[in-house]
């Protein structure tokens, strides 16, 4: 009798399919045939239609926007995995929706991004890999193992490319929040580093306080993990912008770019915003410049099939 052979295979929902067709042209690969849609009433309909008894699968679903679609799609499918025999199921999650309800800021606040984690489980993954959490301590709701990956090695080469991480540059972070992803680039360039120091008197409104640091004469880098309705980043750009900076450049991971967003920034002091594709946006204006990660989540996805270290990308 002939023993089939562990291997690895790579199947996406309907949440972001571009990034997983990047992702698996970078290993070498196809992606695994299943279907992902809906019976009449709505429900959502899964159907694997090839084996994958005995072997190590891979899914790649953000849970963006419409967030709770592709959040079930994805627990659907690890289901189905799970009673179809799959030896281990990693769930790539470049943008993990909810991260952003990681503590009860007040009084009867539910922590959604725990309540997340465990239906990620409870459904069957194995492992979770993400891009840029919002909150690391994330990471601590899970009993399975996380990896989260850092984008900033992938926004620093166009960067650099682009001849924008010169002398004059200050790497510049929105809030108190992210002065760590912040510091992590500013340190990695040799850059200055400043702080916006806000307040938030109701979601999605921010009001700056202060500026922390030297931006002007300077092309102030913002840098921040995700942009959704905007009104923060411009709030901080025109704050930079009047504090004497030249030029102001974004750096955001997770383009979320809900409500109006992509026309507020249009009309923003922002002369150029790049955004990576962990979420799918199929057009969008000449200031907006994608950067993929697919090659970053292709090197993670094999070194943790060969049991390599993931961090060592990194360094």
């Amino acid at each position: 009798m002939q023993i089939t052979r562990n291997e690895m295979k790579i199947f996406t929902g309907n949440a972001n399919k571009v990034l997983a067709e990047k992702v698996a042209s970078y290993i070498g690969m196809r992606l695994g045939d299943i279907t992902v849609g809906r019976f009449a009433d709505g429900e959502i309909n899964v159907r694997i239609e090839e084996t994958v008894r005995g072997h190590d699968v891979f899914v790649i679903q953000p849970t963006c926007p419409p967030v709770n679609e592709n959040l079930m799609e994805l627990l659907v499918m690890i289901d189905a995995f799970k009673r179809a025999s799959a030896n281990s199921i990693a769930v790539v999650i470049p943008y993990y929706g909810y991260a952003r309800q990681d503590r009860k800021a007040k009084g009867r606040d539910p922590i959604t991004a725990k309540l997340v984690a465990n239906l990620l489980t409870v459904a069957g993954a194995t492992r979770v890999m993400t891009v840029d959490l919002h909150a690391e301590q994330v990471q601590g709701f899970f009993d399975i193992p996380v990896d989260n990956l850092w984008s900033f090695p992938v926004f620093l080469e166009t960067l650099s490319k682009d001849g924008i991480l010169d002398d004059d540059a200050v790497i510049v972070s929105p809030d108190v929040g992210g002065v760590k992803r912040a510091r992590q680039i500013a340190e990695r360039v040799g850059l200055p580093l400043a702080i916006l120091d806000k307040r938030r008197p109701k979601d999605n409104v921010a009001e700056i306080l202060n500026i922390i640091g030297d931006v002007k004469d300077k092309t102030a880098i913002i840098v921040d993990d995700i942009v959704d309705t905007a009104r923060s980043l411009v709030e901080g750009a025109n704050a930079v912008k009047n504090a004497g900076a030249k030029r102001v450049i974004a750096c955001i991971t997770h383009p979320v770019l809900s409500s109006g967003a992509v026309e507020r920034i249009e009309n923003s002091s922002i002369e150029k915003i790049y955004i990576s594709d962990t979420i799918y946006h199929q057009s969008l204006p000449s200031k907006f410049h994608v950067v993929s990660v697919a090659p970053l989540l292709g090197e993670a996805i094999i070194r943790v099939r060969k049991n390599l270290s993931v961090s060592i990308l990194f360094k």
